[in-house]
């Protein structure tokens, strides 16, 4: 089993009609789109969690569900699900606004660890739940009492507005790295880090001098590159899409790079320390079609395995 650490919440969209406002409610939270992610690419996966008990987390947990995912390791909360608003002006320009202070996906108790999971091969964790308490110290302790039992796949994505100051956070982020077998990333995330227009060879060569086994980065339209710690650096082209929106593509890469590992045996430190360029080359693949795919639909609407082979193909 892959288990997915981190955050699910509501992206409420909201628009004037008439005089009143319509709003929609879209379940999102990027671990939350990996773990539906990973269960729709057909891989036996678990969402660990804080998810409320109001009427958002019953829609929350109903997503979930409906693509399979296990949910043995959720926390059911008494706080409320954290809101990401989003109202379109008079003038067509999008405004945001974040109600998480003490939302449901940050009241993970580190004391309320769930039983390591008897078939448990990975463990994915990413954005803003490792910048928040309790999430935070939970998913810490989380990973050291299982590392040793599984590979460690981070994915920043970073959400500055709810870290605040980065600065400060960076030596946990750190810590992370150093517990990861790997790390994917968008050059977006590298700038509120290192600094707009950091080199990606230096962020790897980091970040892979503290563990990790395989650095990825998403490069937008021109598809992704990987650094392997023994030096390999493999690149792999975008593919051509008609791009509705990008919501989810990041979440798409990412849970389709762990099915691909998951599907071909390669879950594994020894396994991800042997990968050859071409293995490494499938896998960037792989994900660049789930990530196309996405950019293709609207909102976060993560491929099936069919959809992607069917693109492959």
């Amino acid at each position: 089993m892959i288990v997915v650490c981190g955050e699910a919440l509501v992206d409420l969209f909201v628009r004037r009609d008439g005089a009143t406002l319509a709003t929609e409610a879209v379940a999102g939270g990027s671990p939350y789109n990996v773990a539906r992610g990973l269960g729709r690419l057909g891989r036996r996966v678990g969402y660990f969690g804080g998810v409320s008990r109001d009427a958002f987390g019953d829609f929350l947990l109903e997503g979930l569900a409906r693509d399979r995912v296990d949910l043995g390791l959720v926390r059911r909360v008494p706080n409320r699900t954290t809101l990401s608003v989003v109202a379109t002006g008079a003038d067509g320009h999008p405004a945001y606004a974040f109600y998480g202070e003490e939302g449901a996906d940050r009241a993970l108790d580190p004391a309320d660890l769930p039983p390591t999971p008897p078939d448990l091969s990975a463990i994915a964790i990413g954005s803003y739940a490792l910048a928040v308490e309790p999430a935070a110290s939970a998913i810490e302790r989380f990973l050291a009492r299982d590392a040793g039992r599984a590979v460690i796949s981070l994915d920043p994505n970073l959400r500055p507005r709810v870290i605040g100051d980065i600065a400060a956070w960076r030596p946990r982020f750190e810590r992370f790295v150093a517990a990861a077998a790997i790390v994917k990333a968008s050059e977006e995330d590298l700038g509120p880090l290192y600094g707009e227009g950091a080199a990606l060879e230096v962020v790897a060569a980091d970040w892979l001098a503290r563990g990790p086994e395989l650095a990825v980065f998403t490069r937008g339209a021109r598809g992704a590159i990987a650094f392997h710690r023994r030096g390999a650096v493999v690149e792999r082209p975008g593919r051509p899409v008609s791009v509705v929106d990008t919501v989810g593509a990041g979440d798409s890469f990412h849970a389709a790079l762990l099915a691909h590992g998951d599907r071909n045996g390669l879950l594994a430190r020894s396994a991800l320390a042997a990968l050859t360029e071409a293995q490494i080359a499938a896998a960037l693949d792989e994900a660049v079609a789930a990530s196309a795919i996405t950019c293709s639909r609207r909102g976060a609407d993560l491929p099936t395995a069919e959809d992607v082979a069917a693109a492959l193909a």
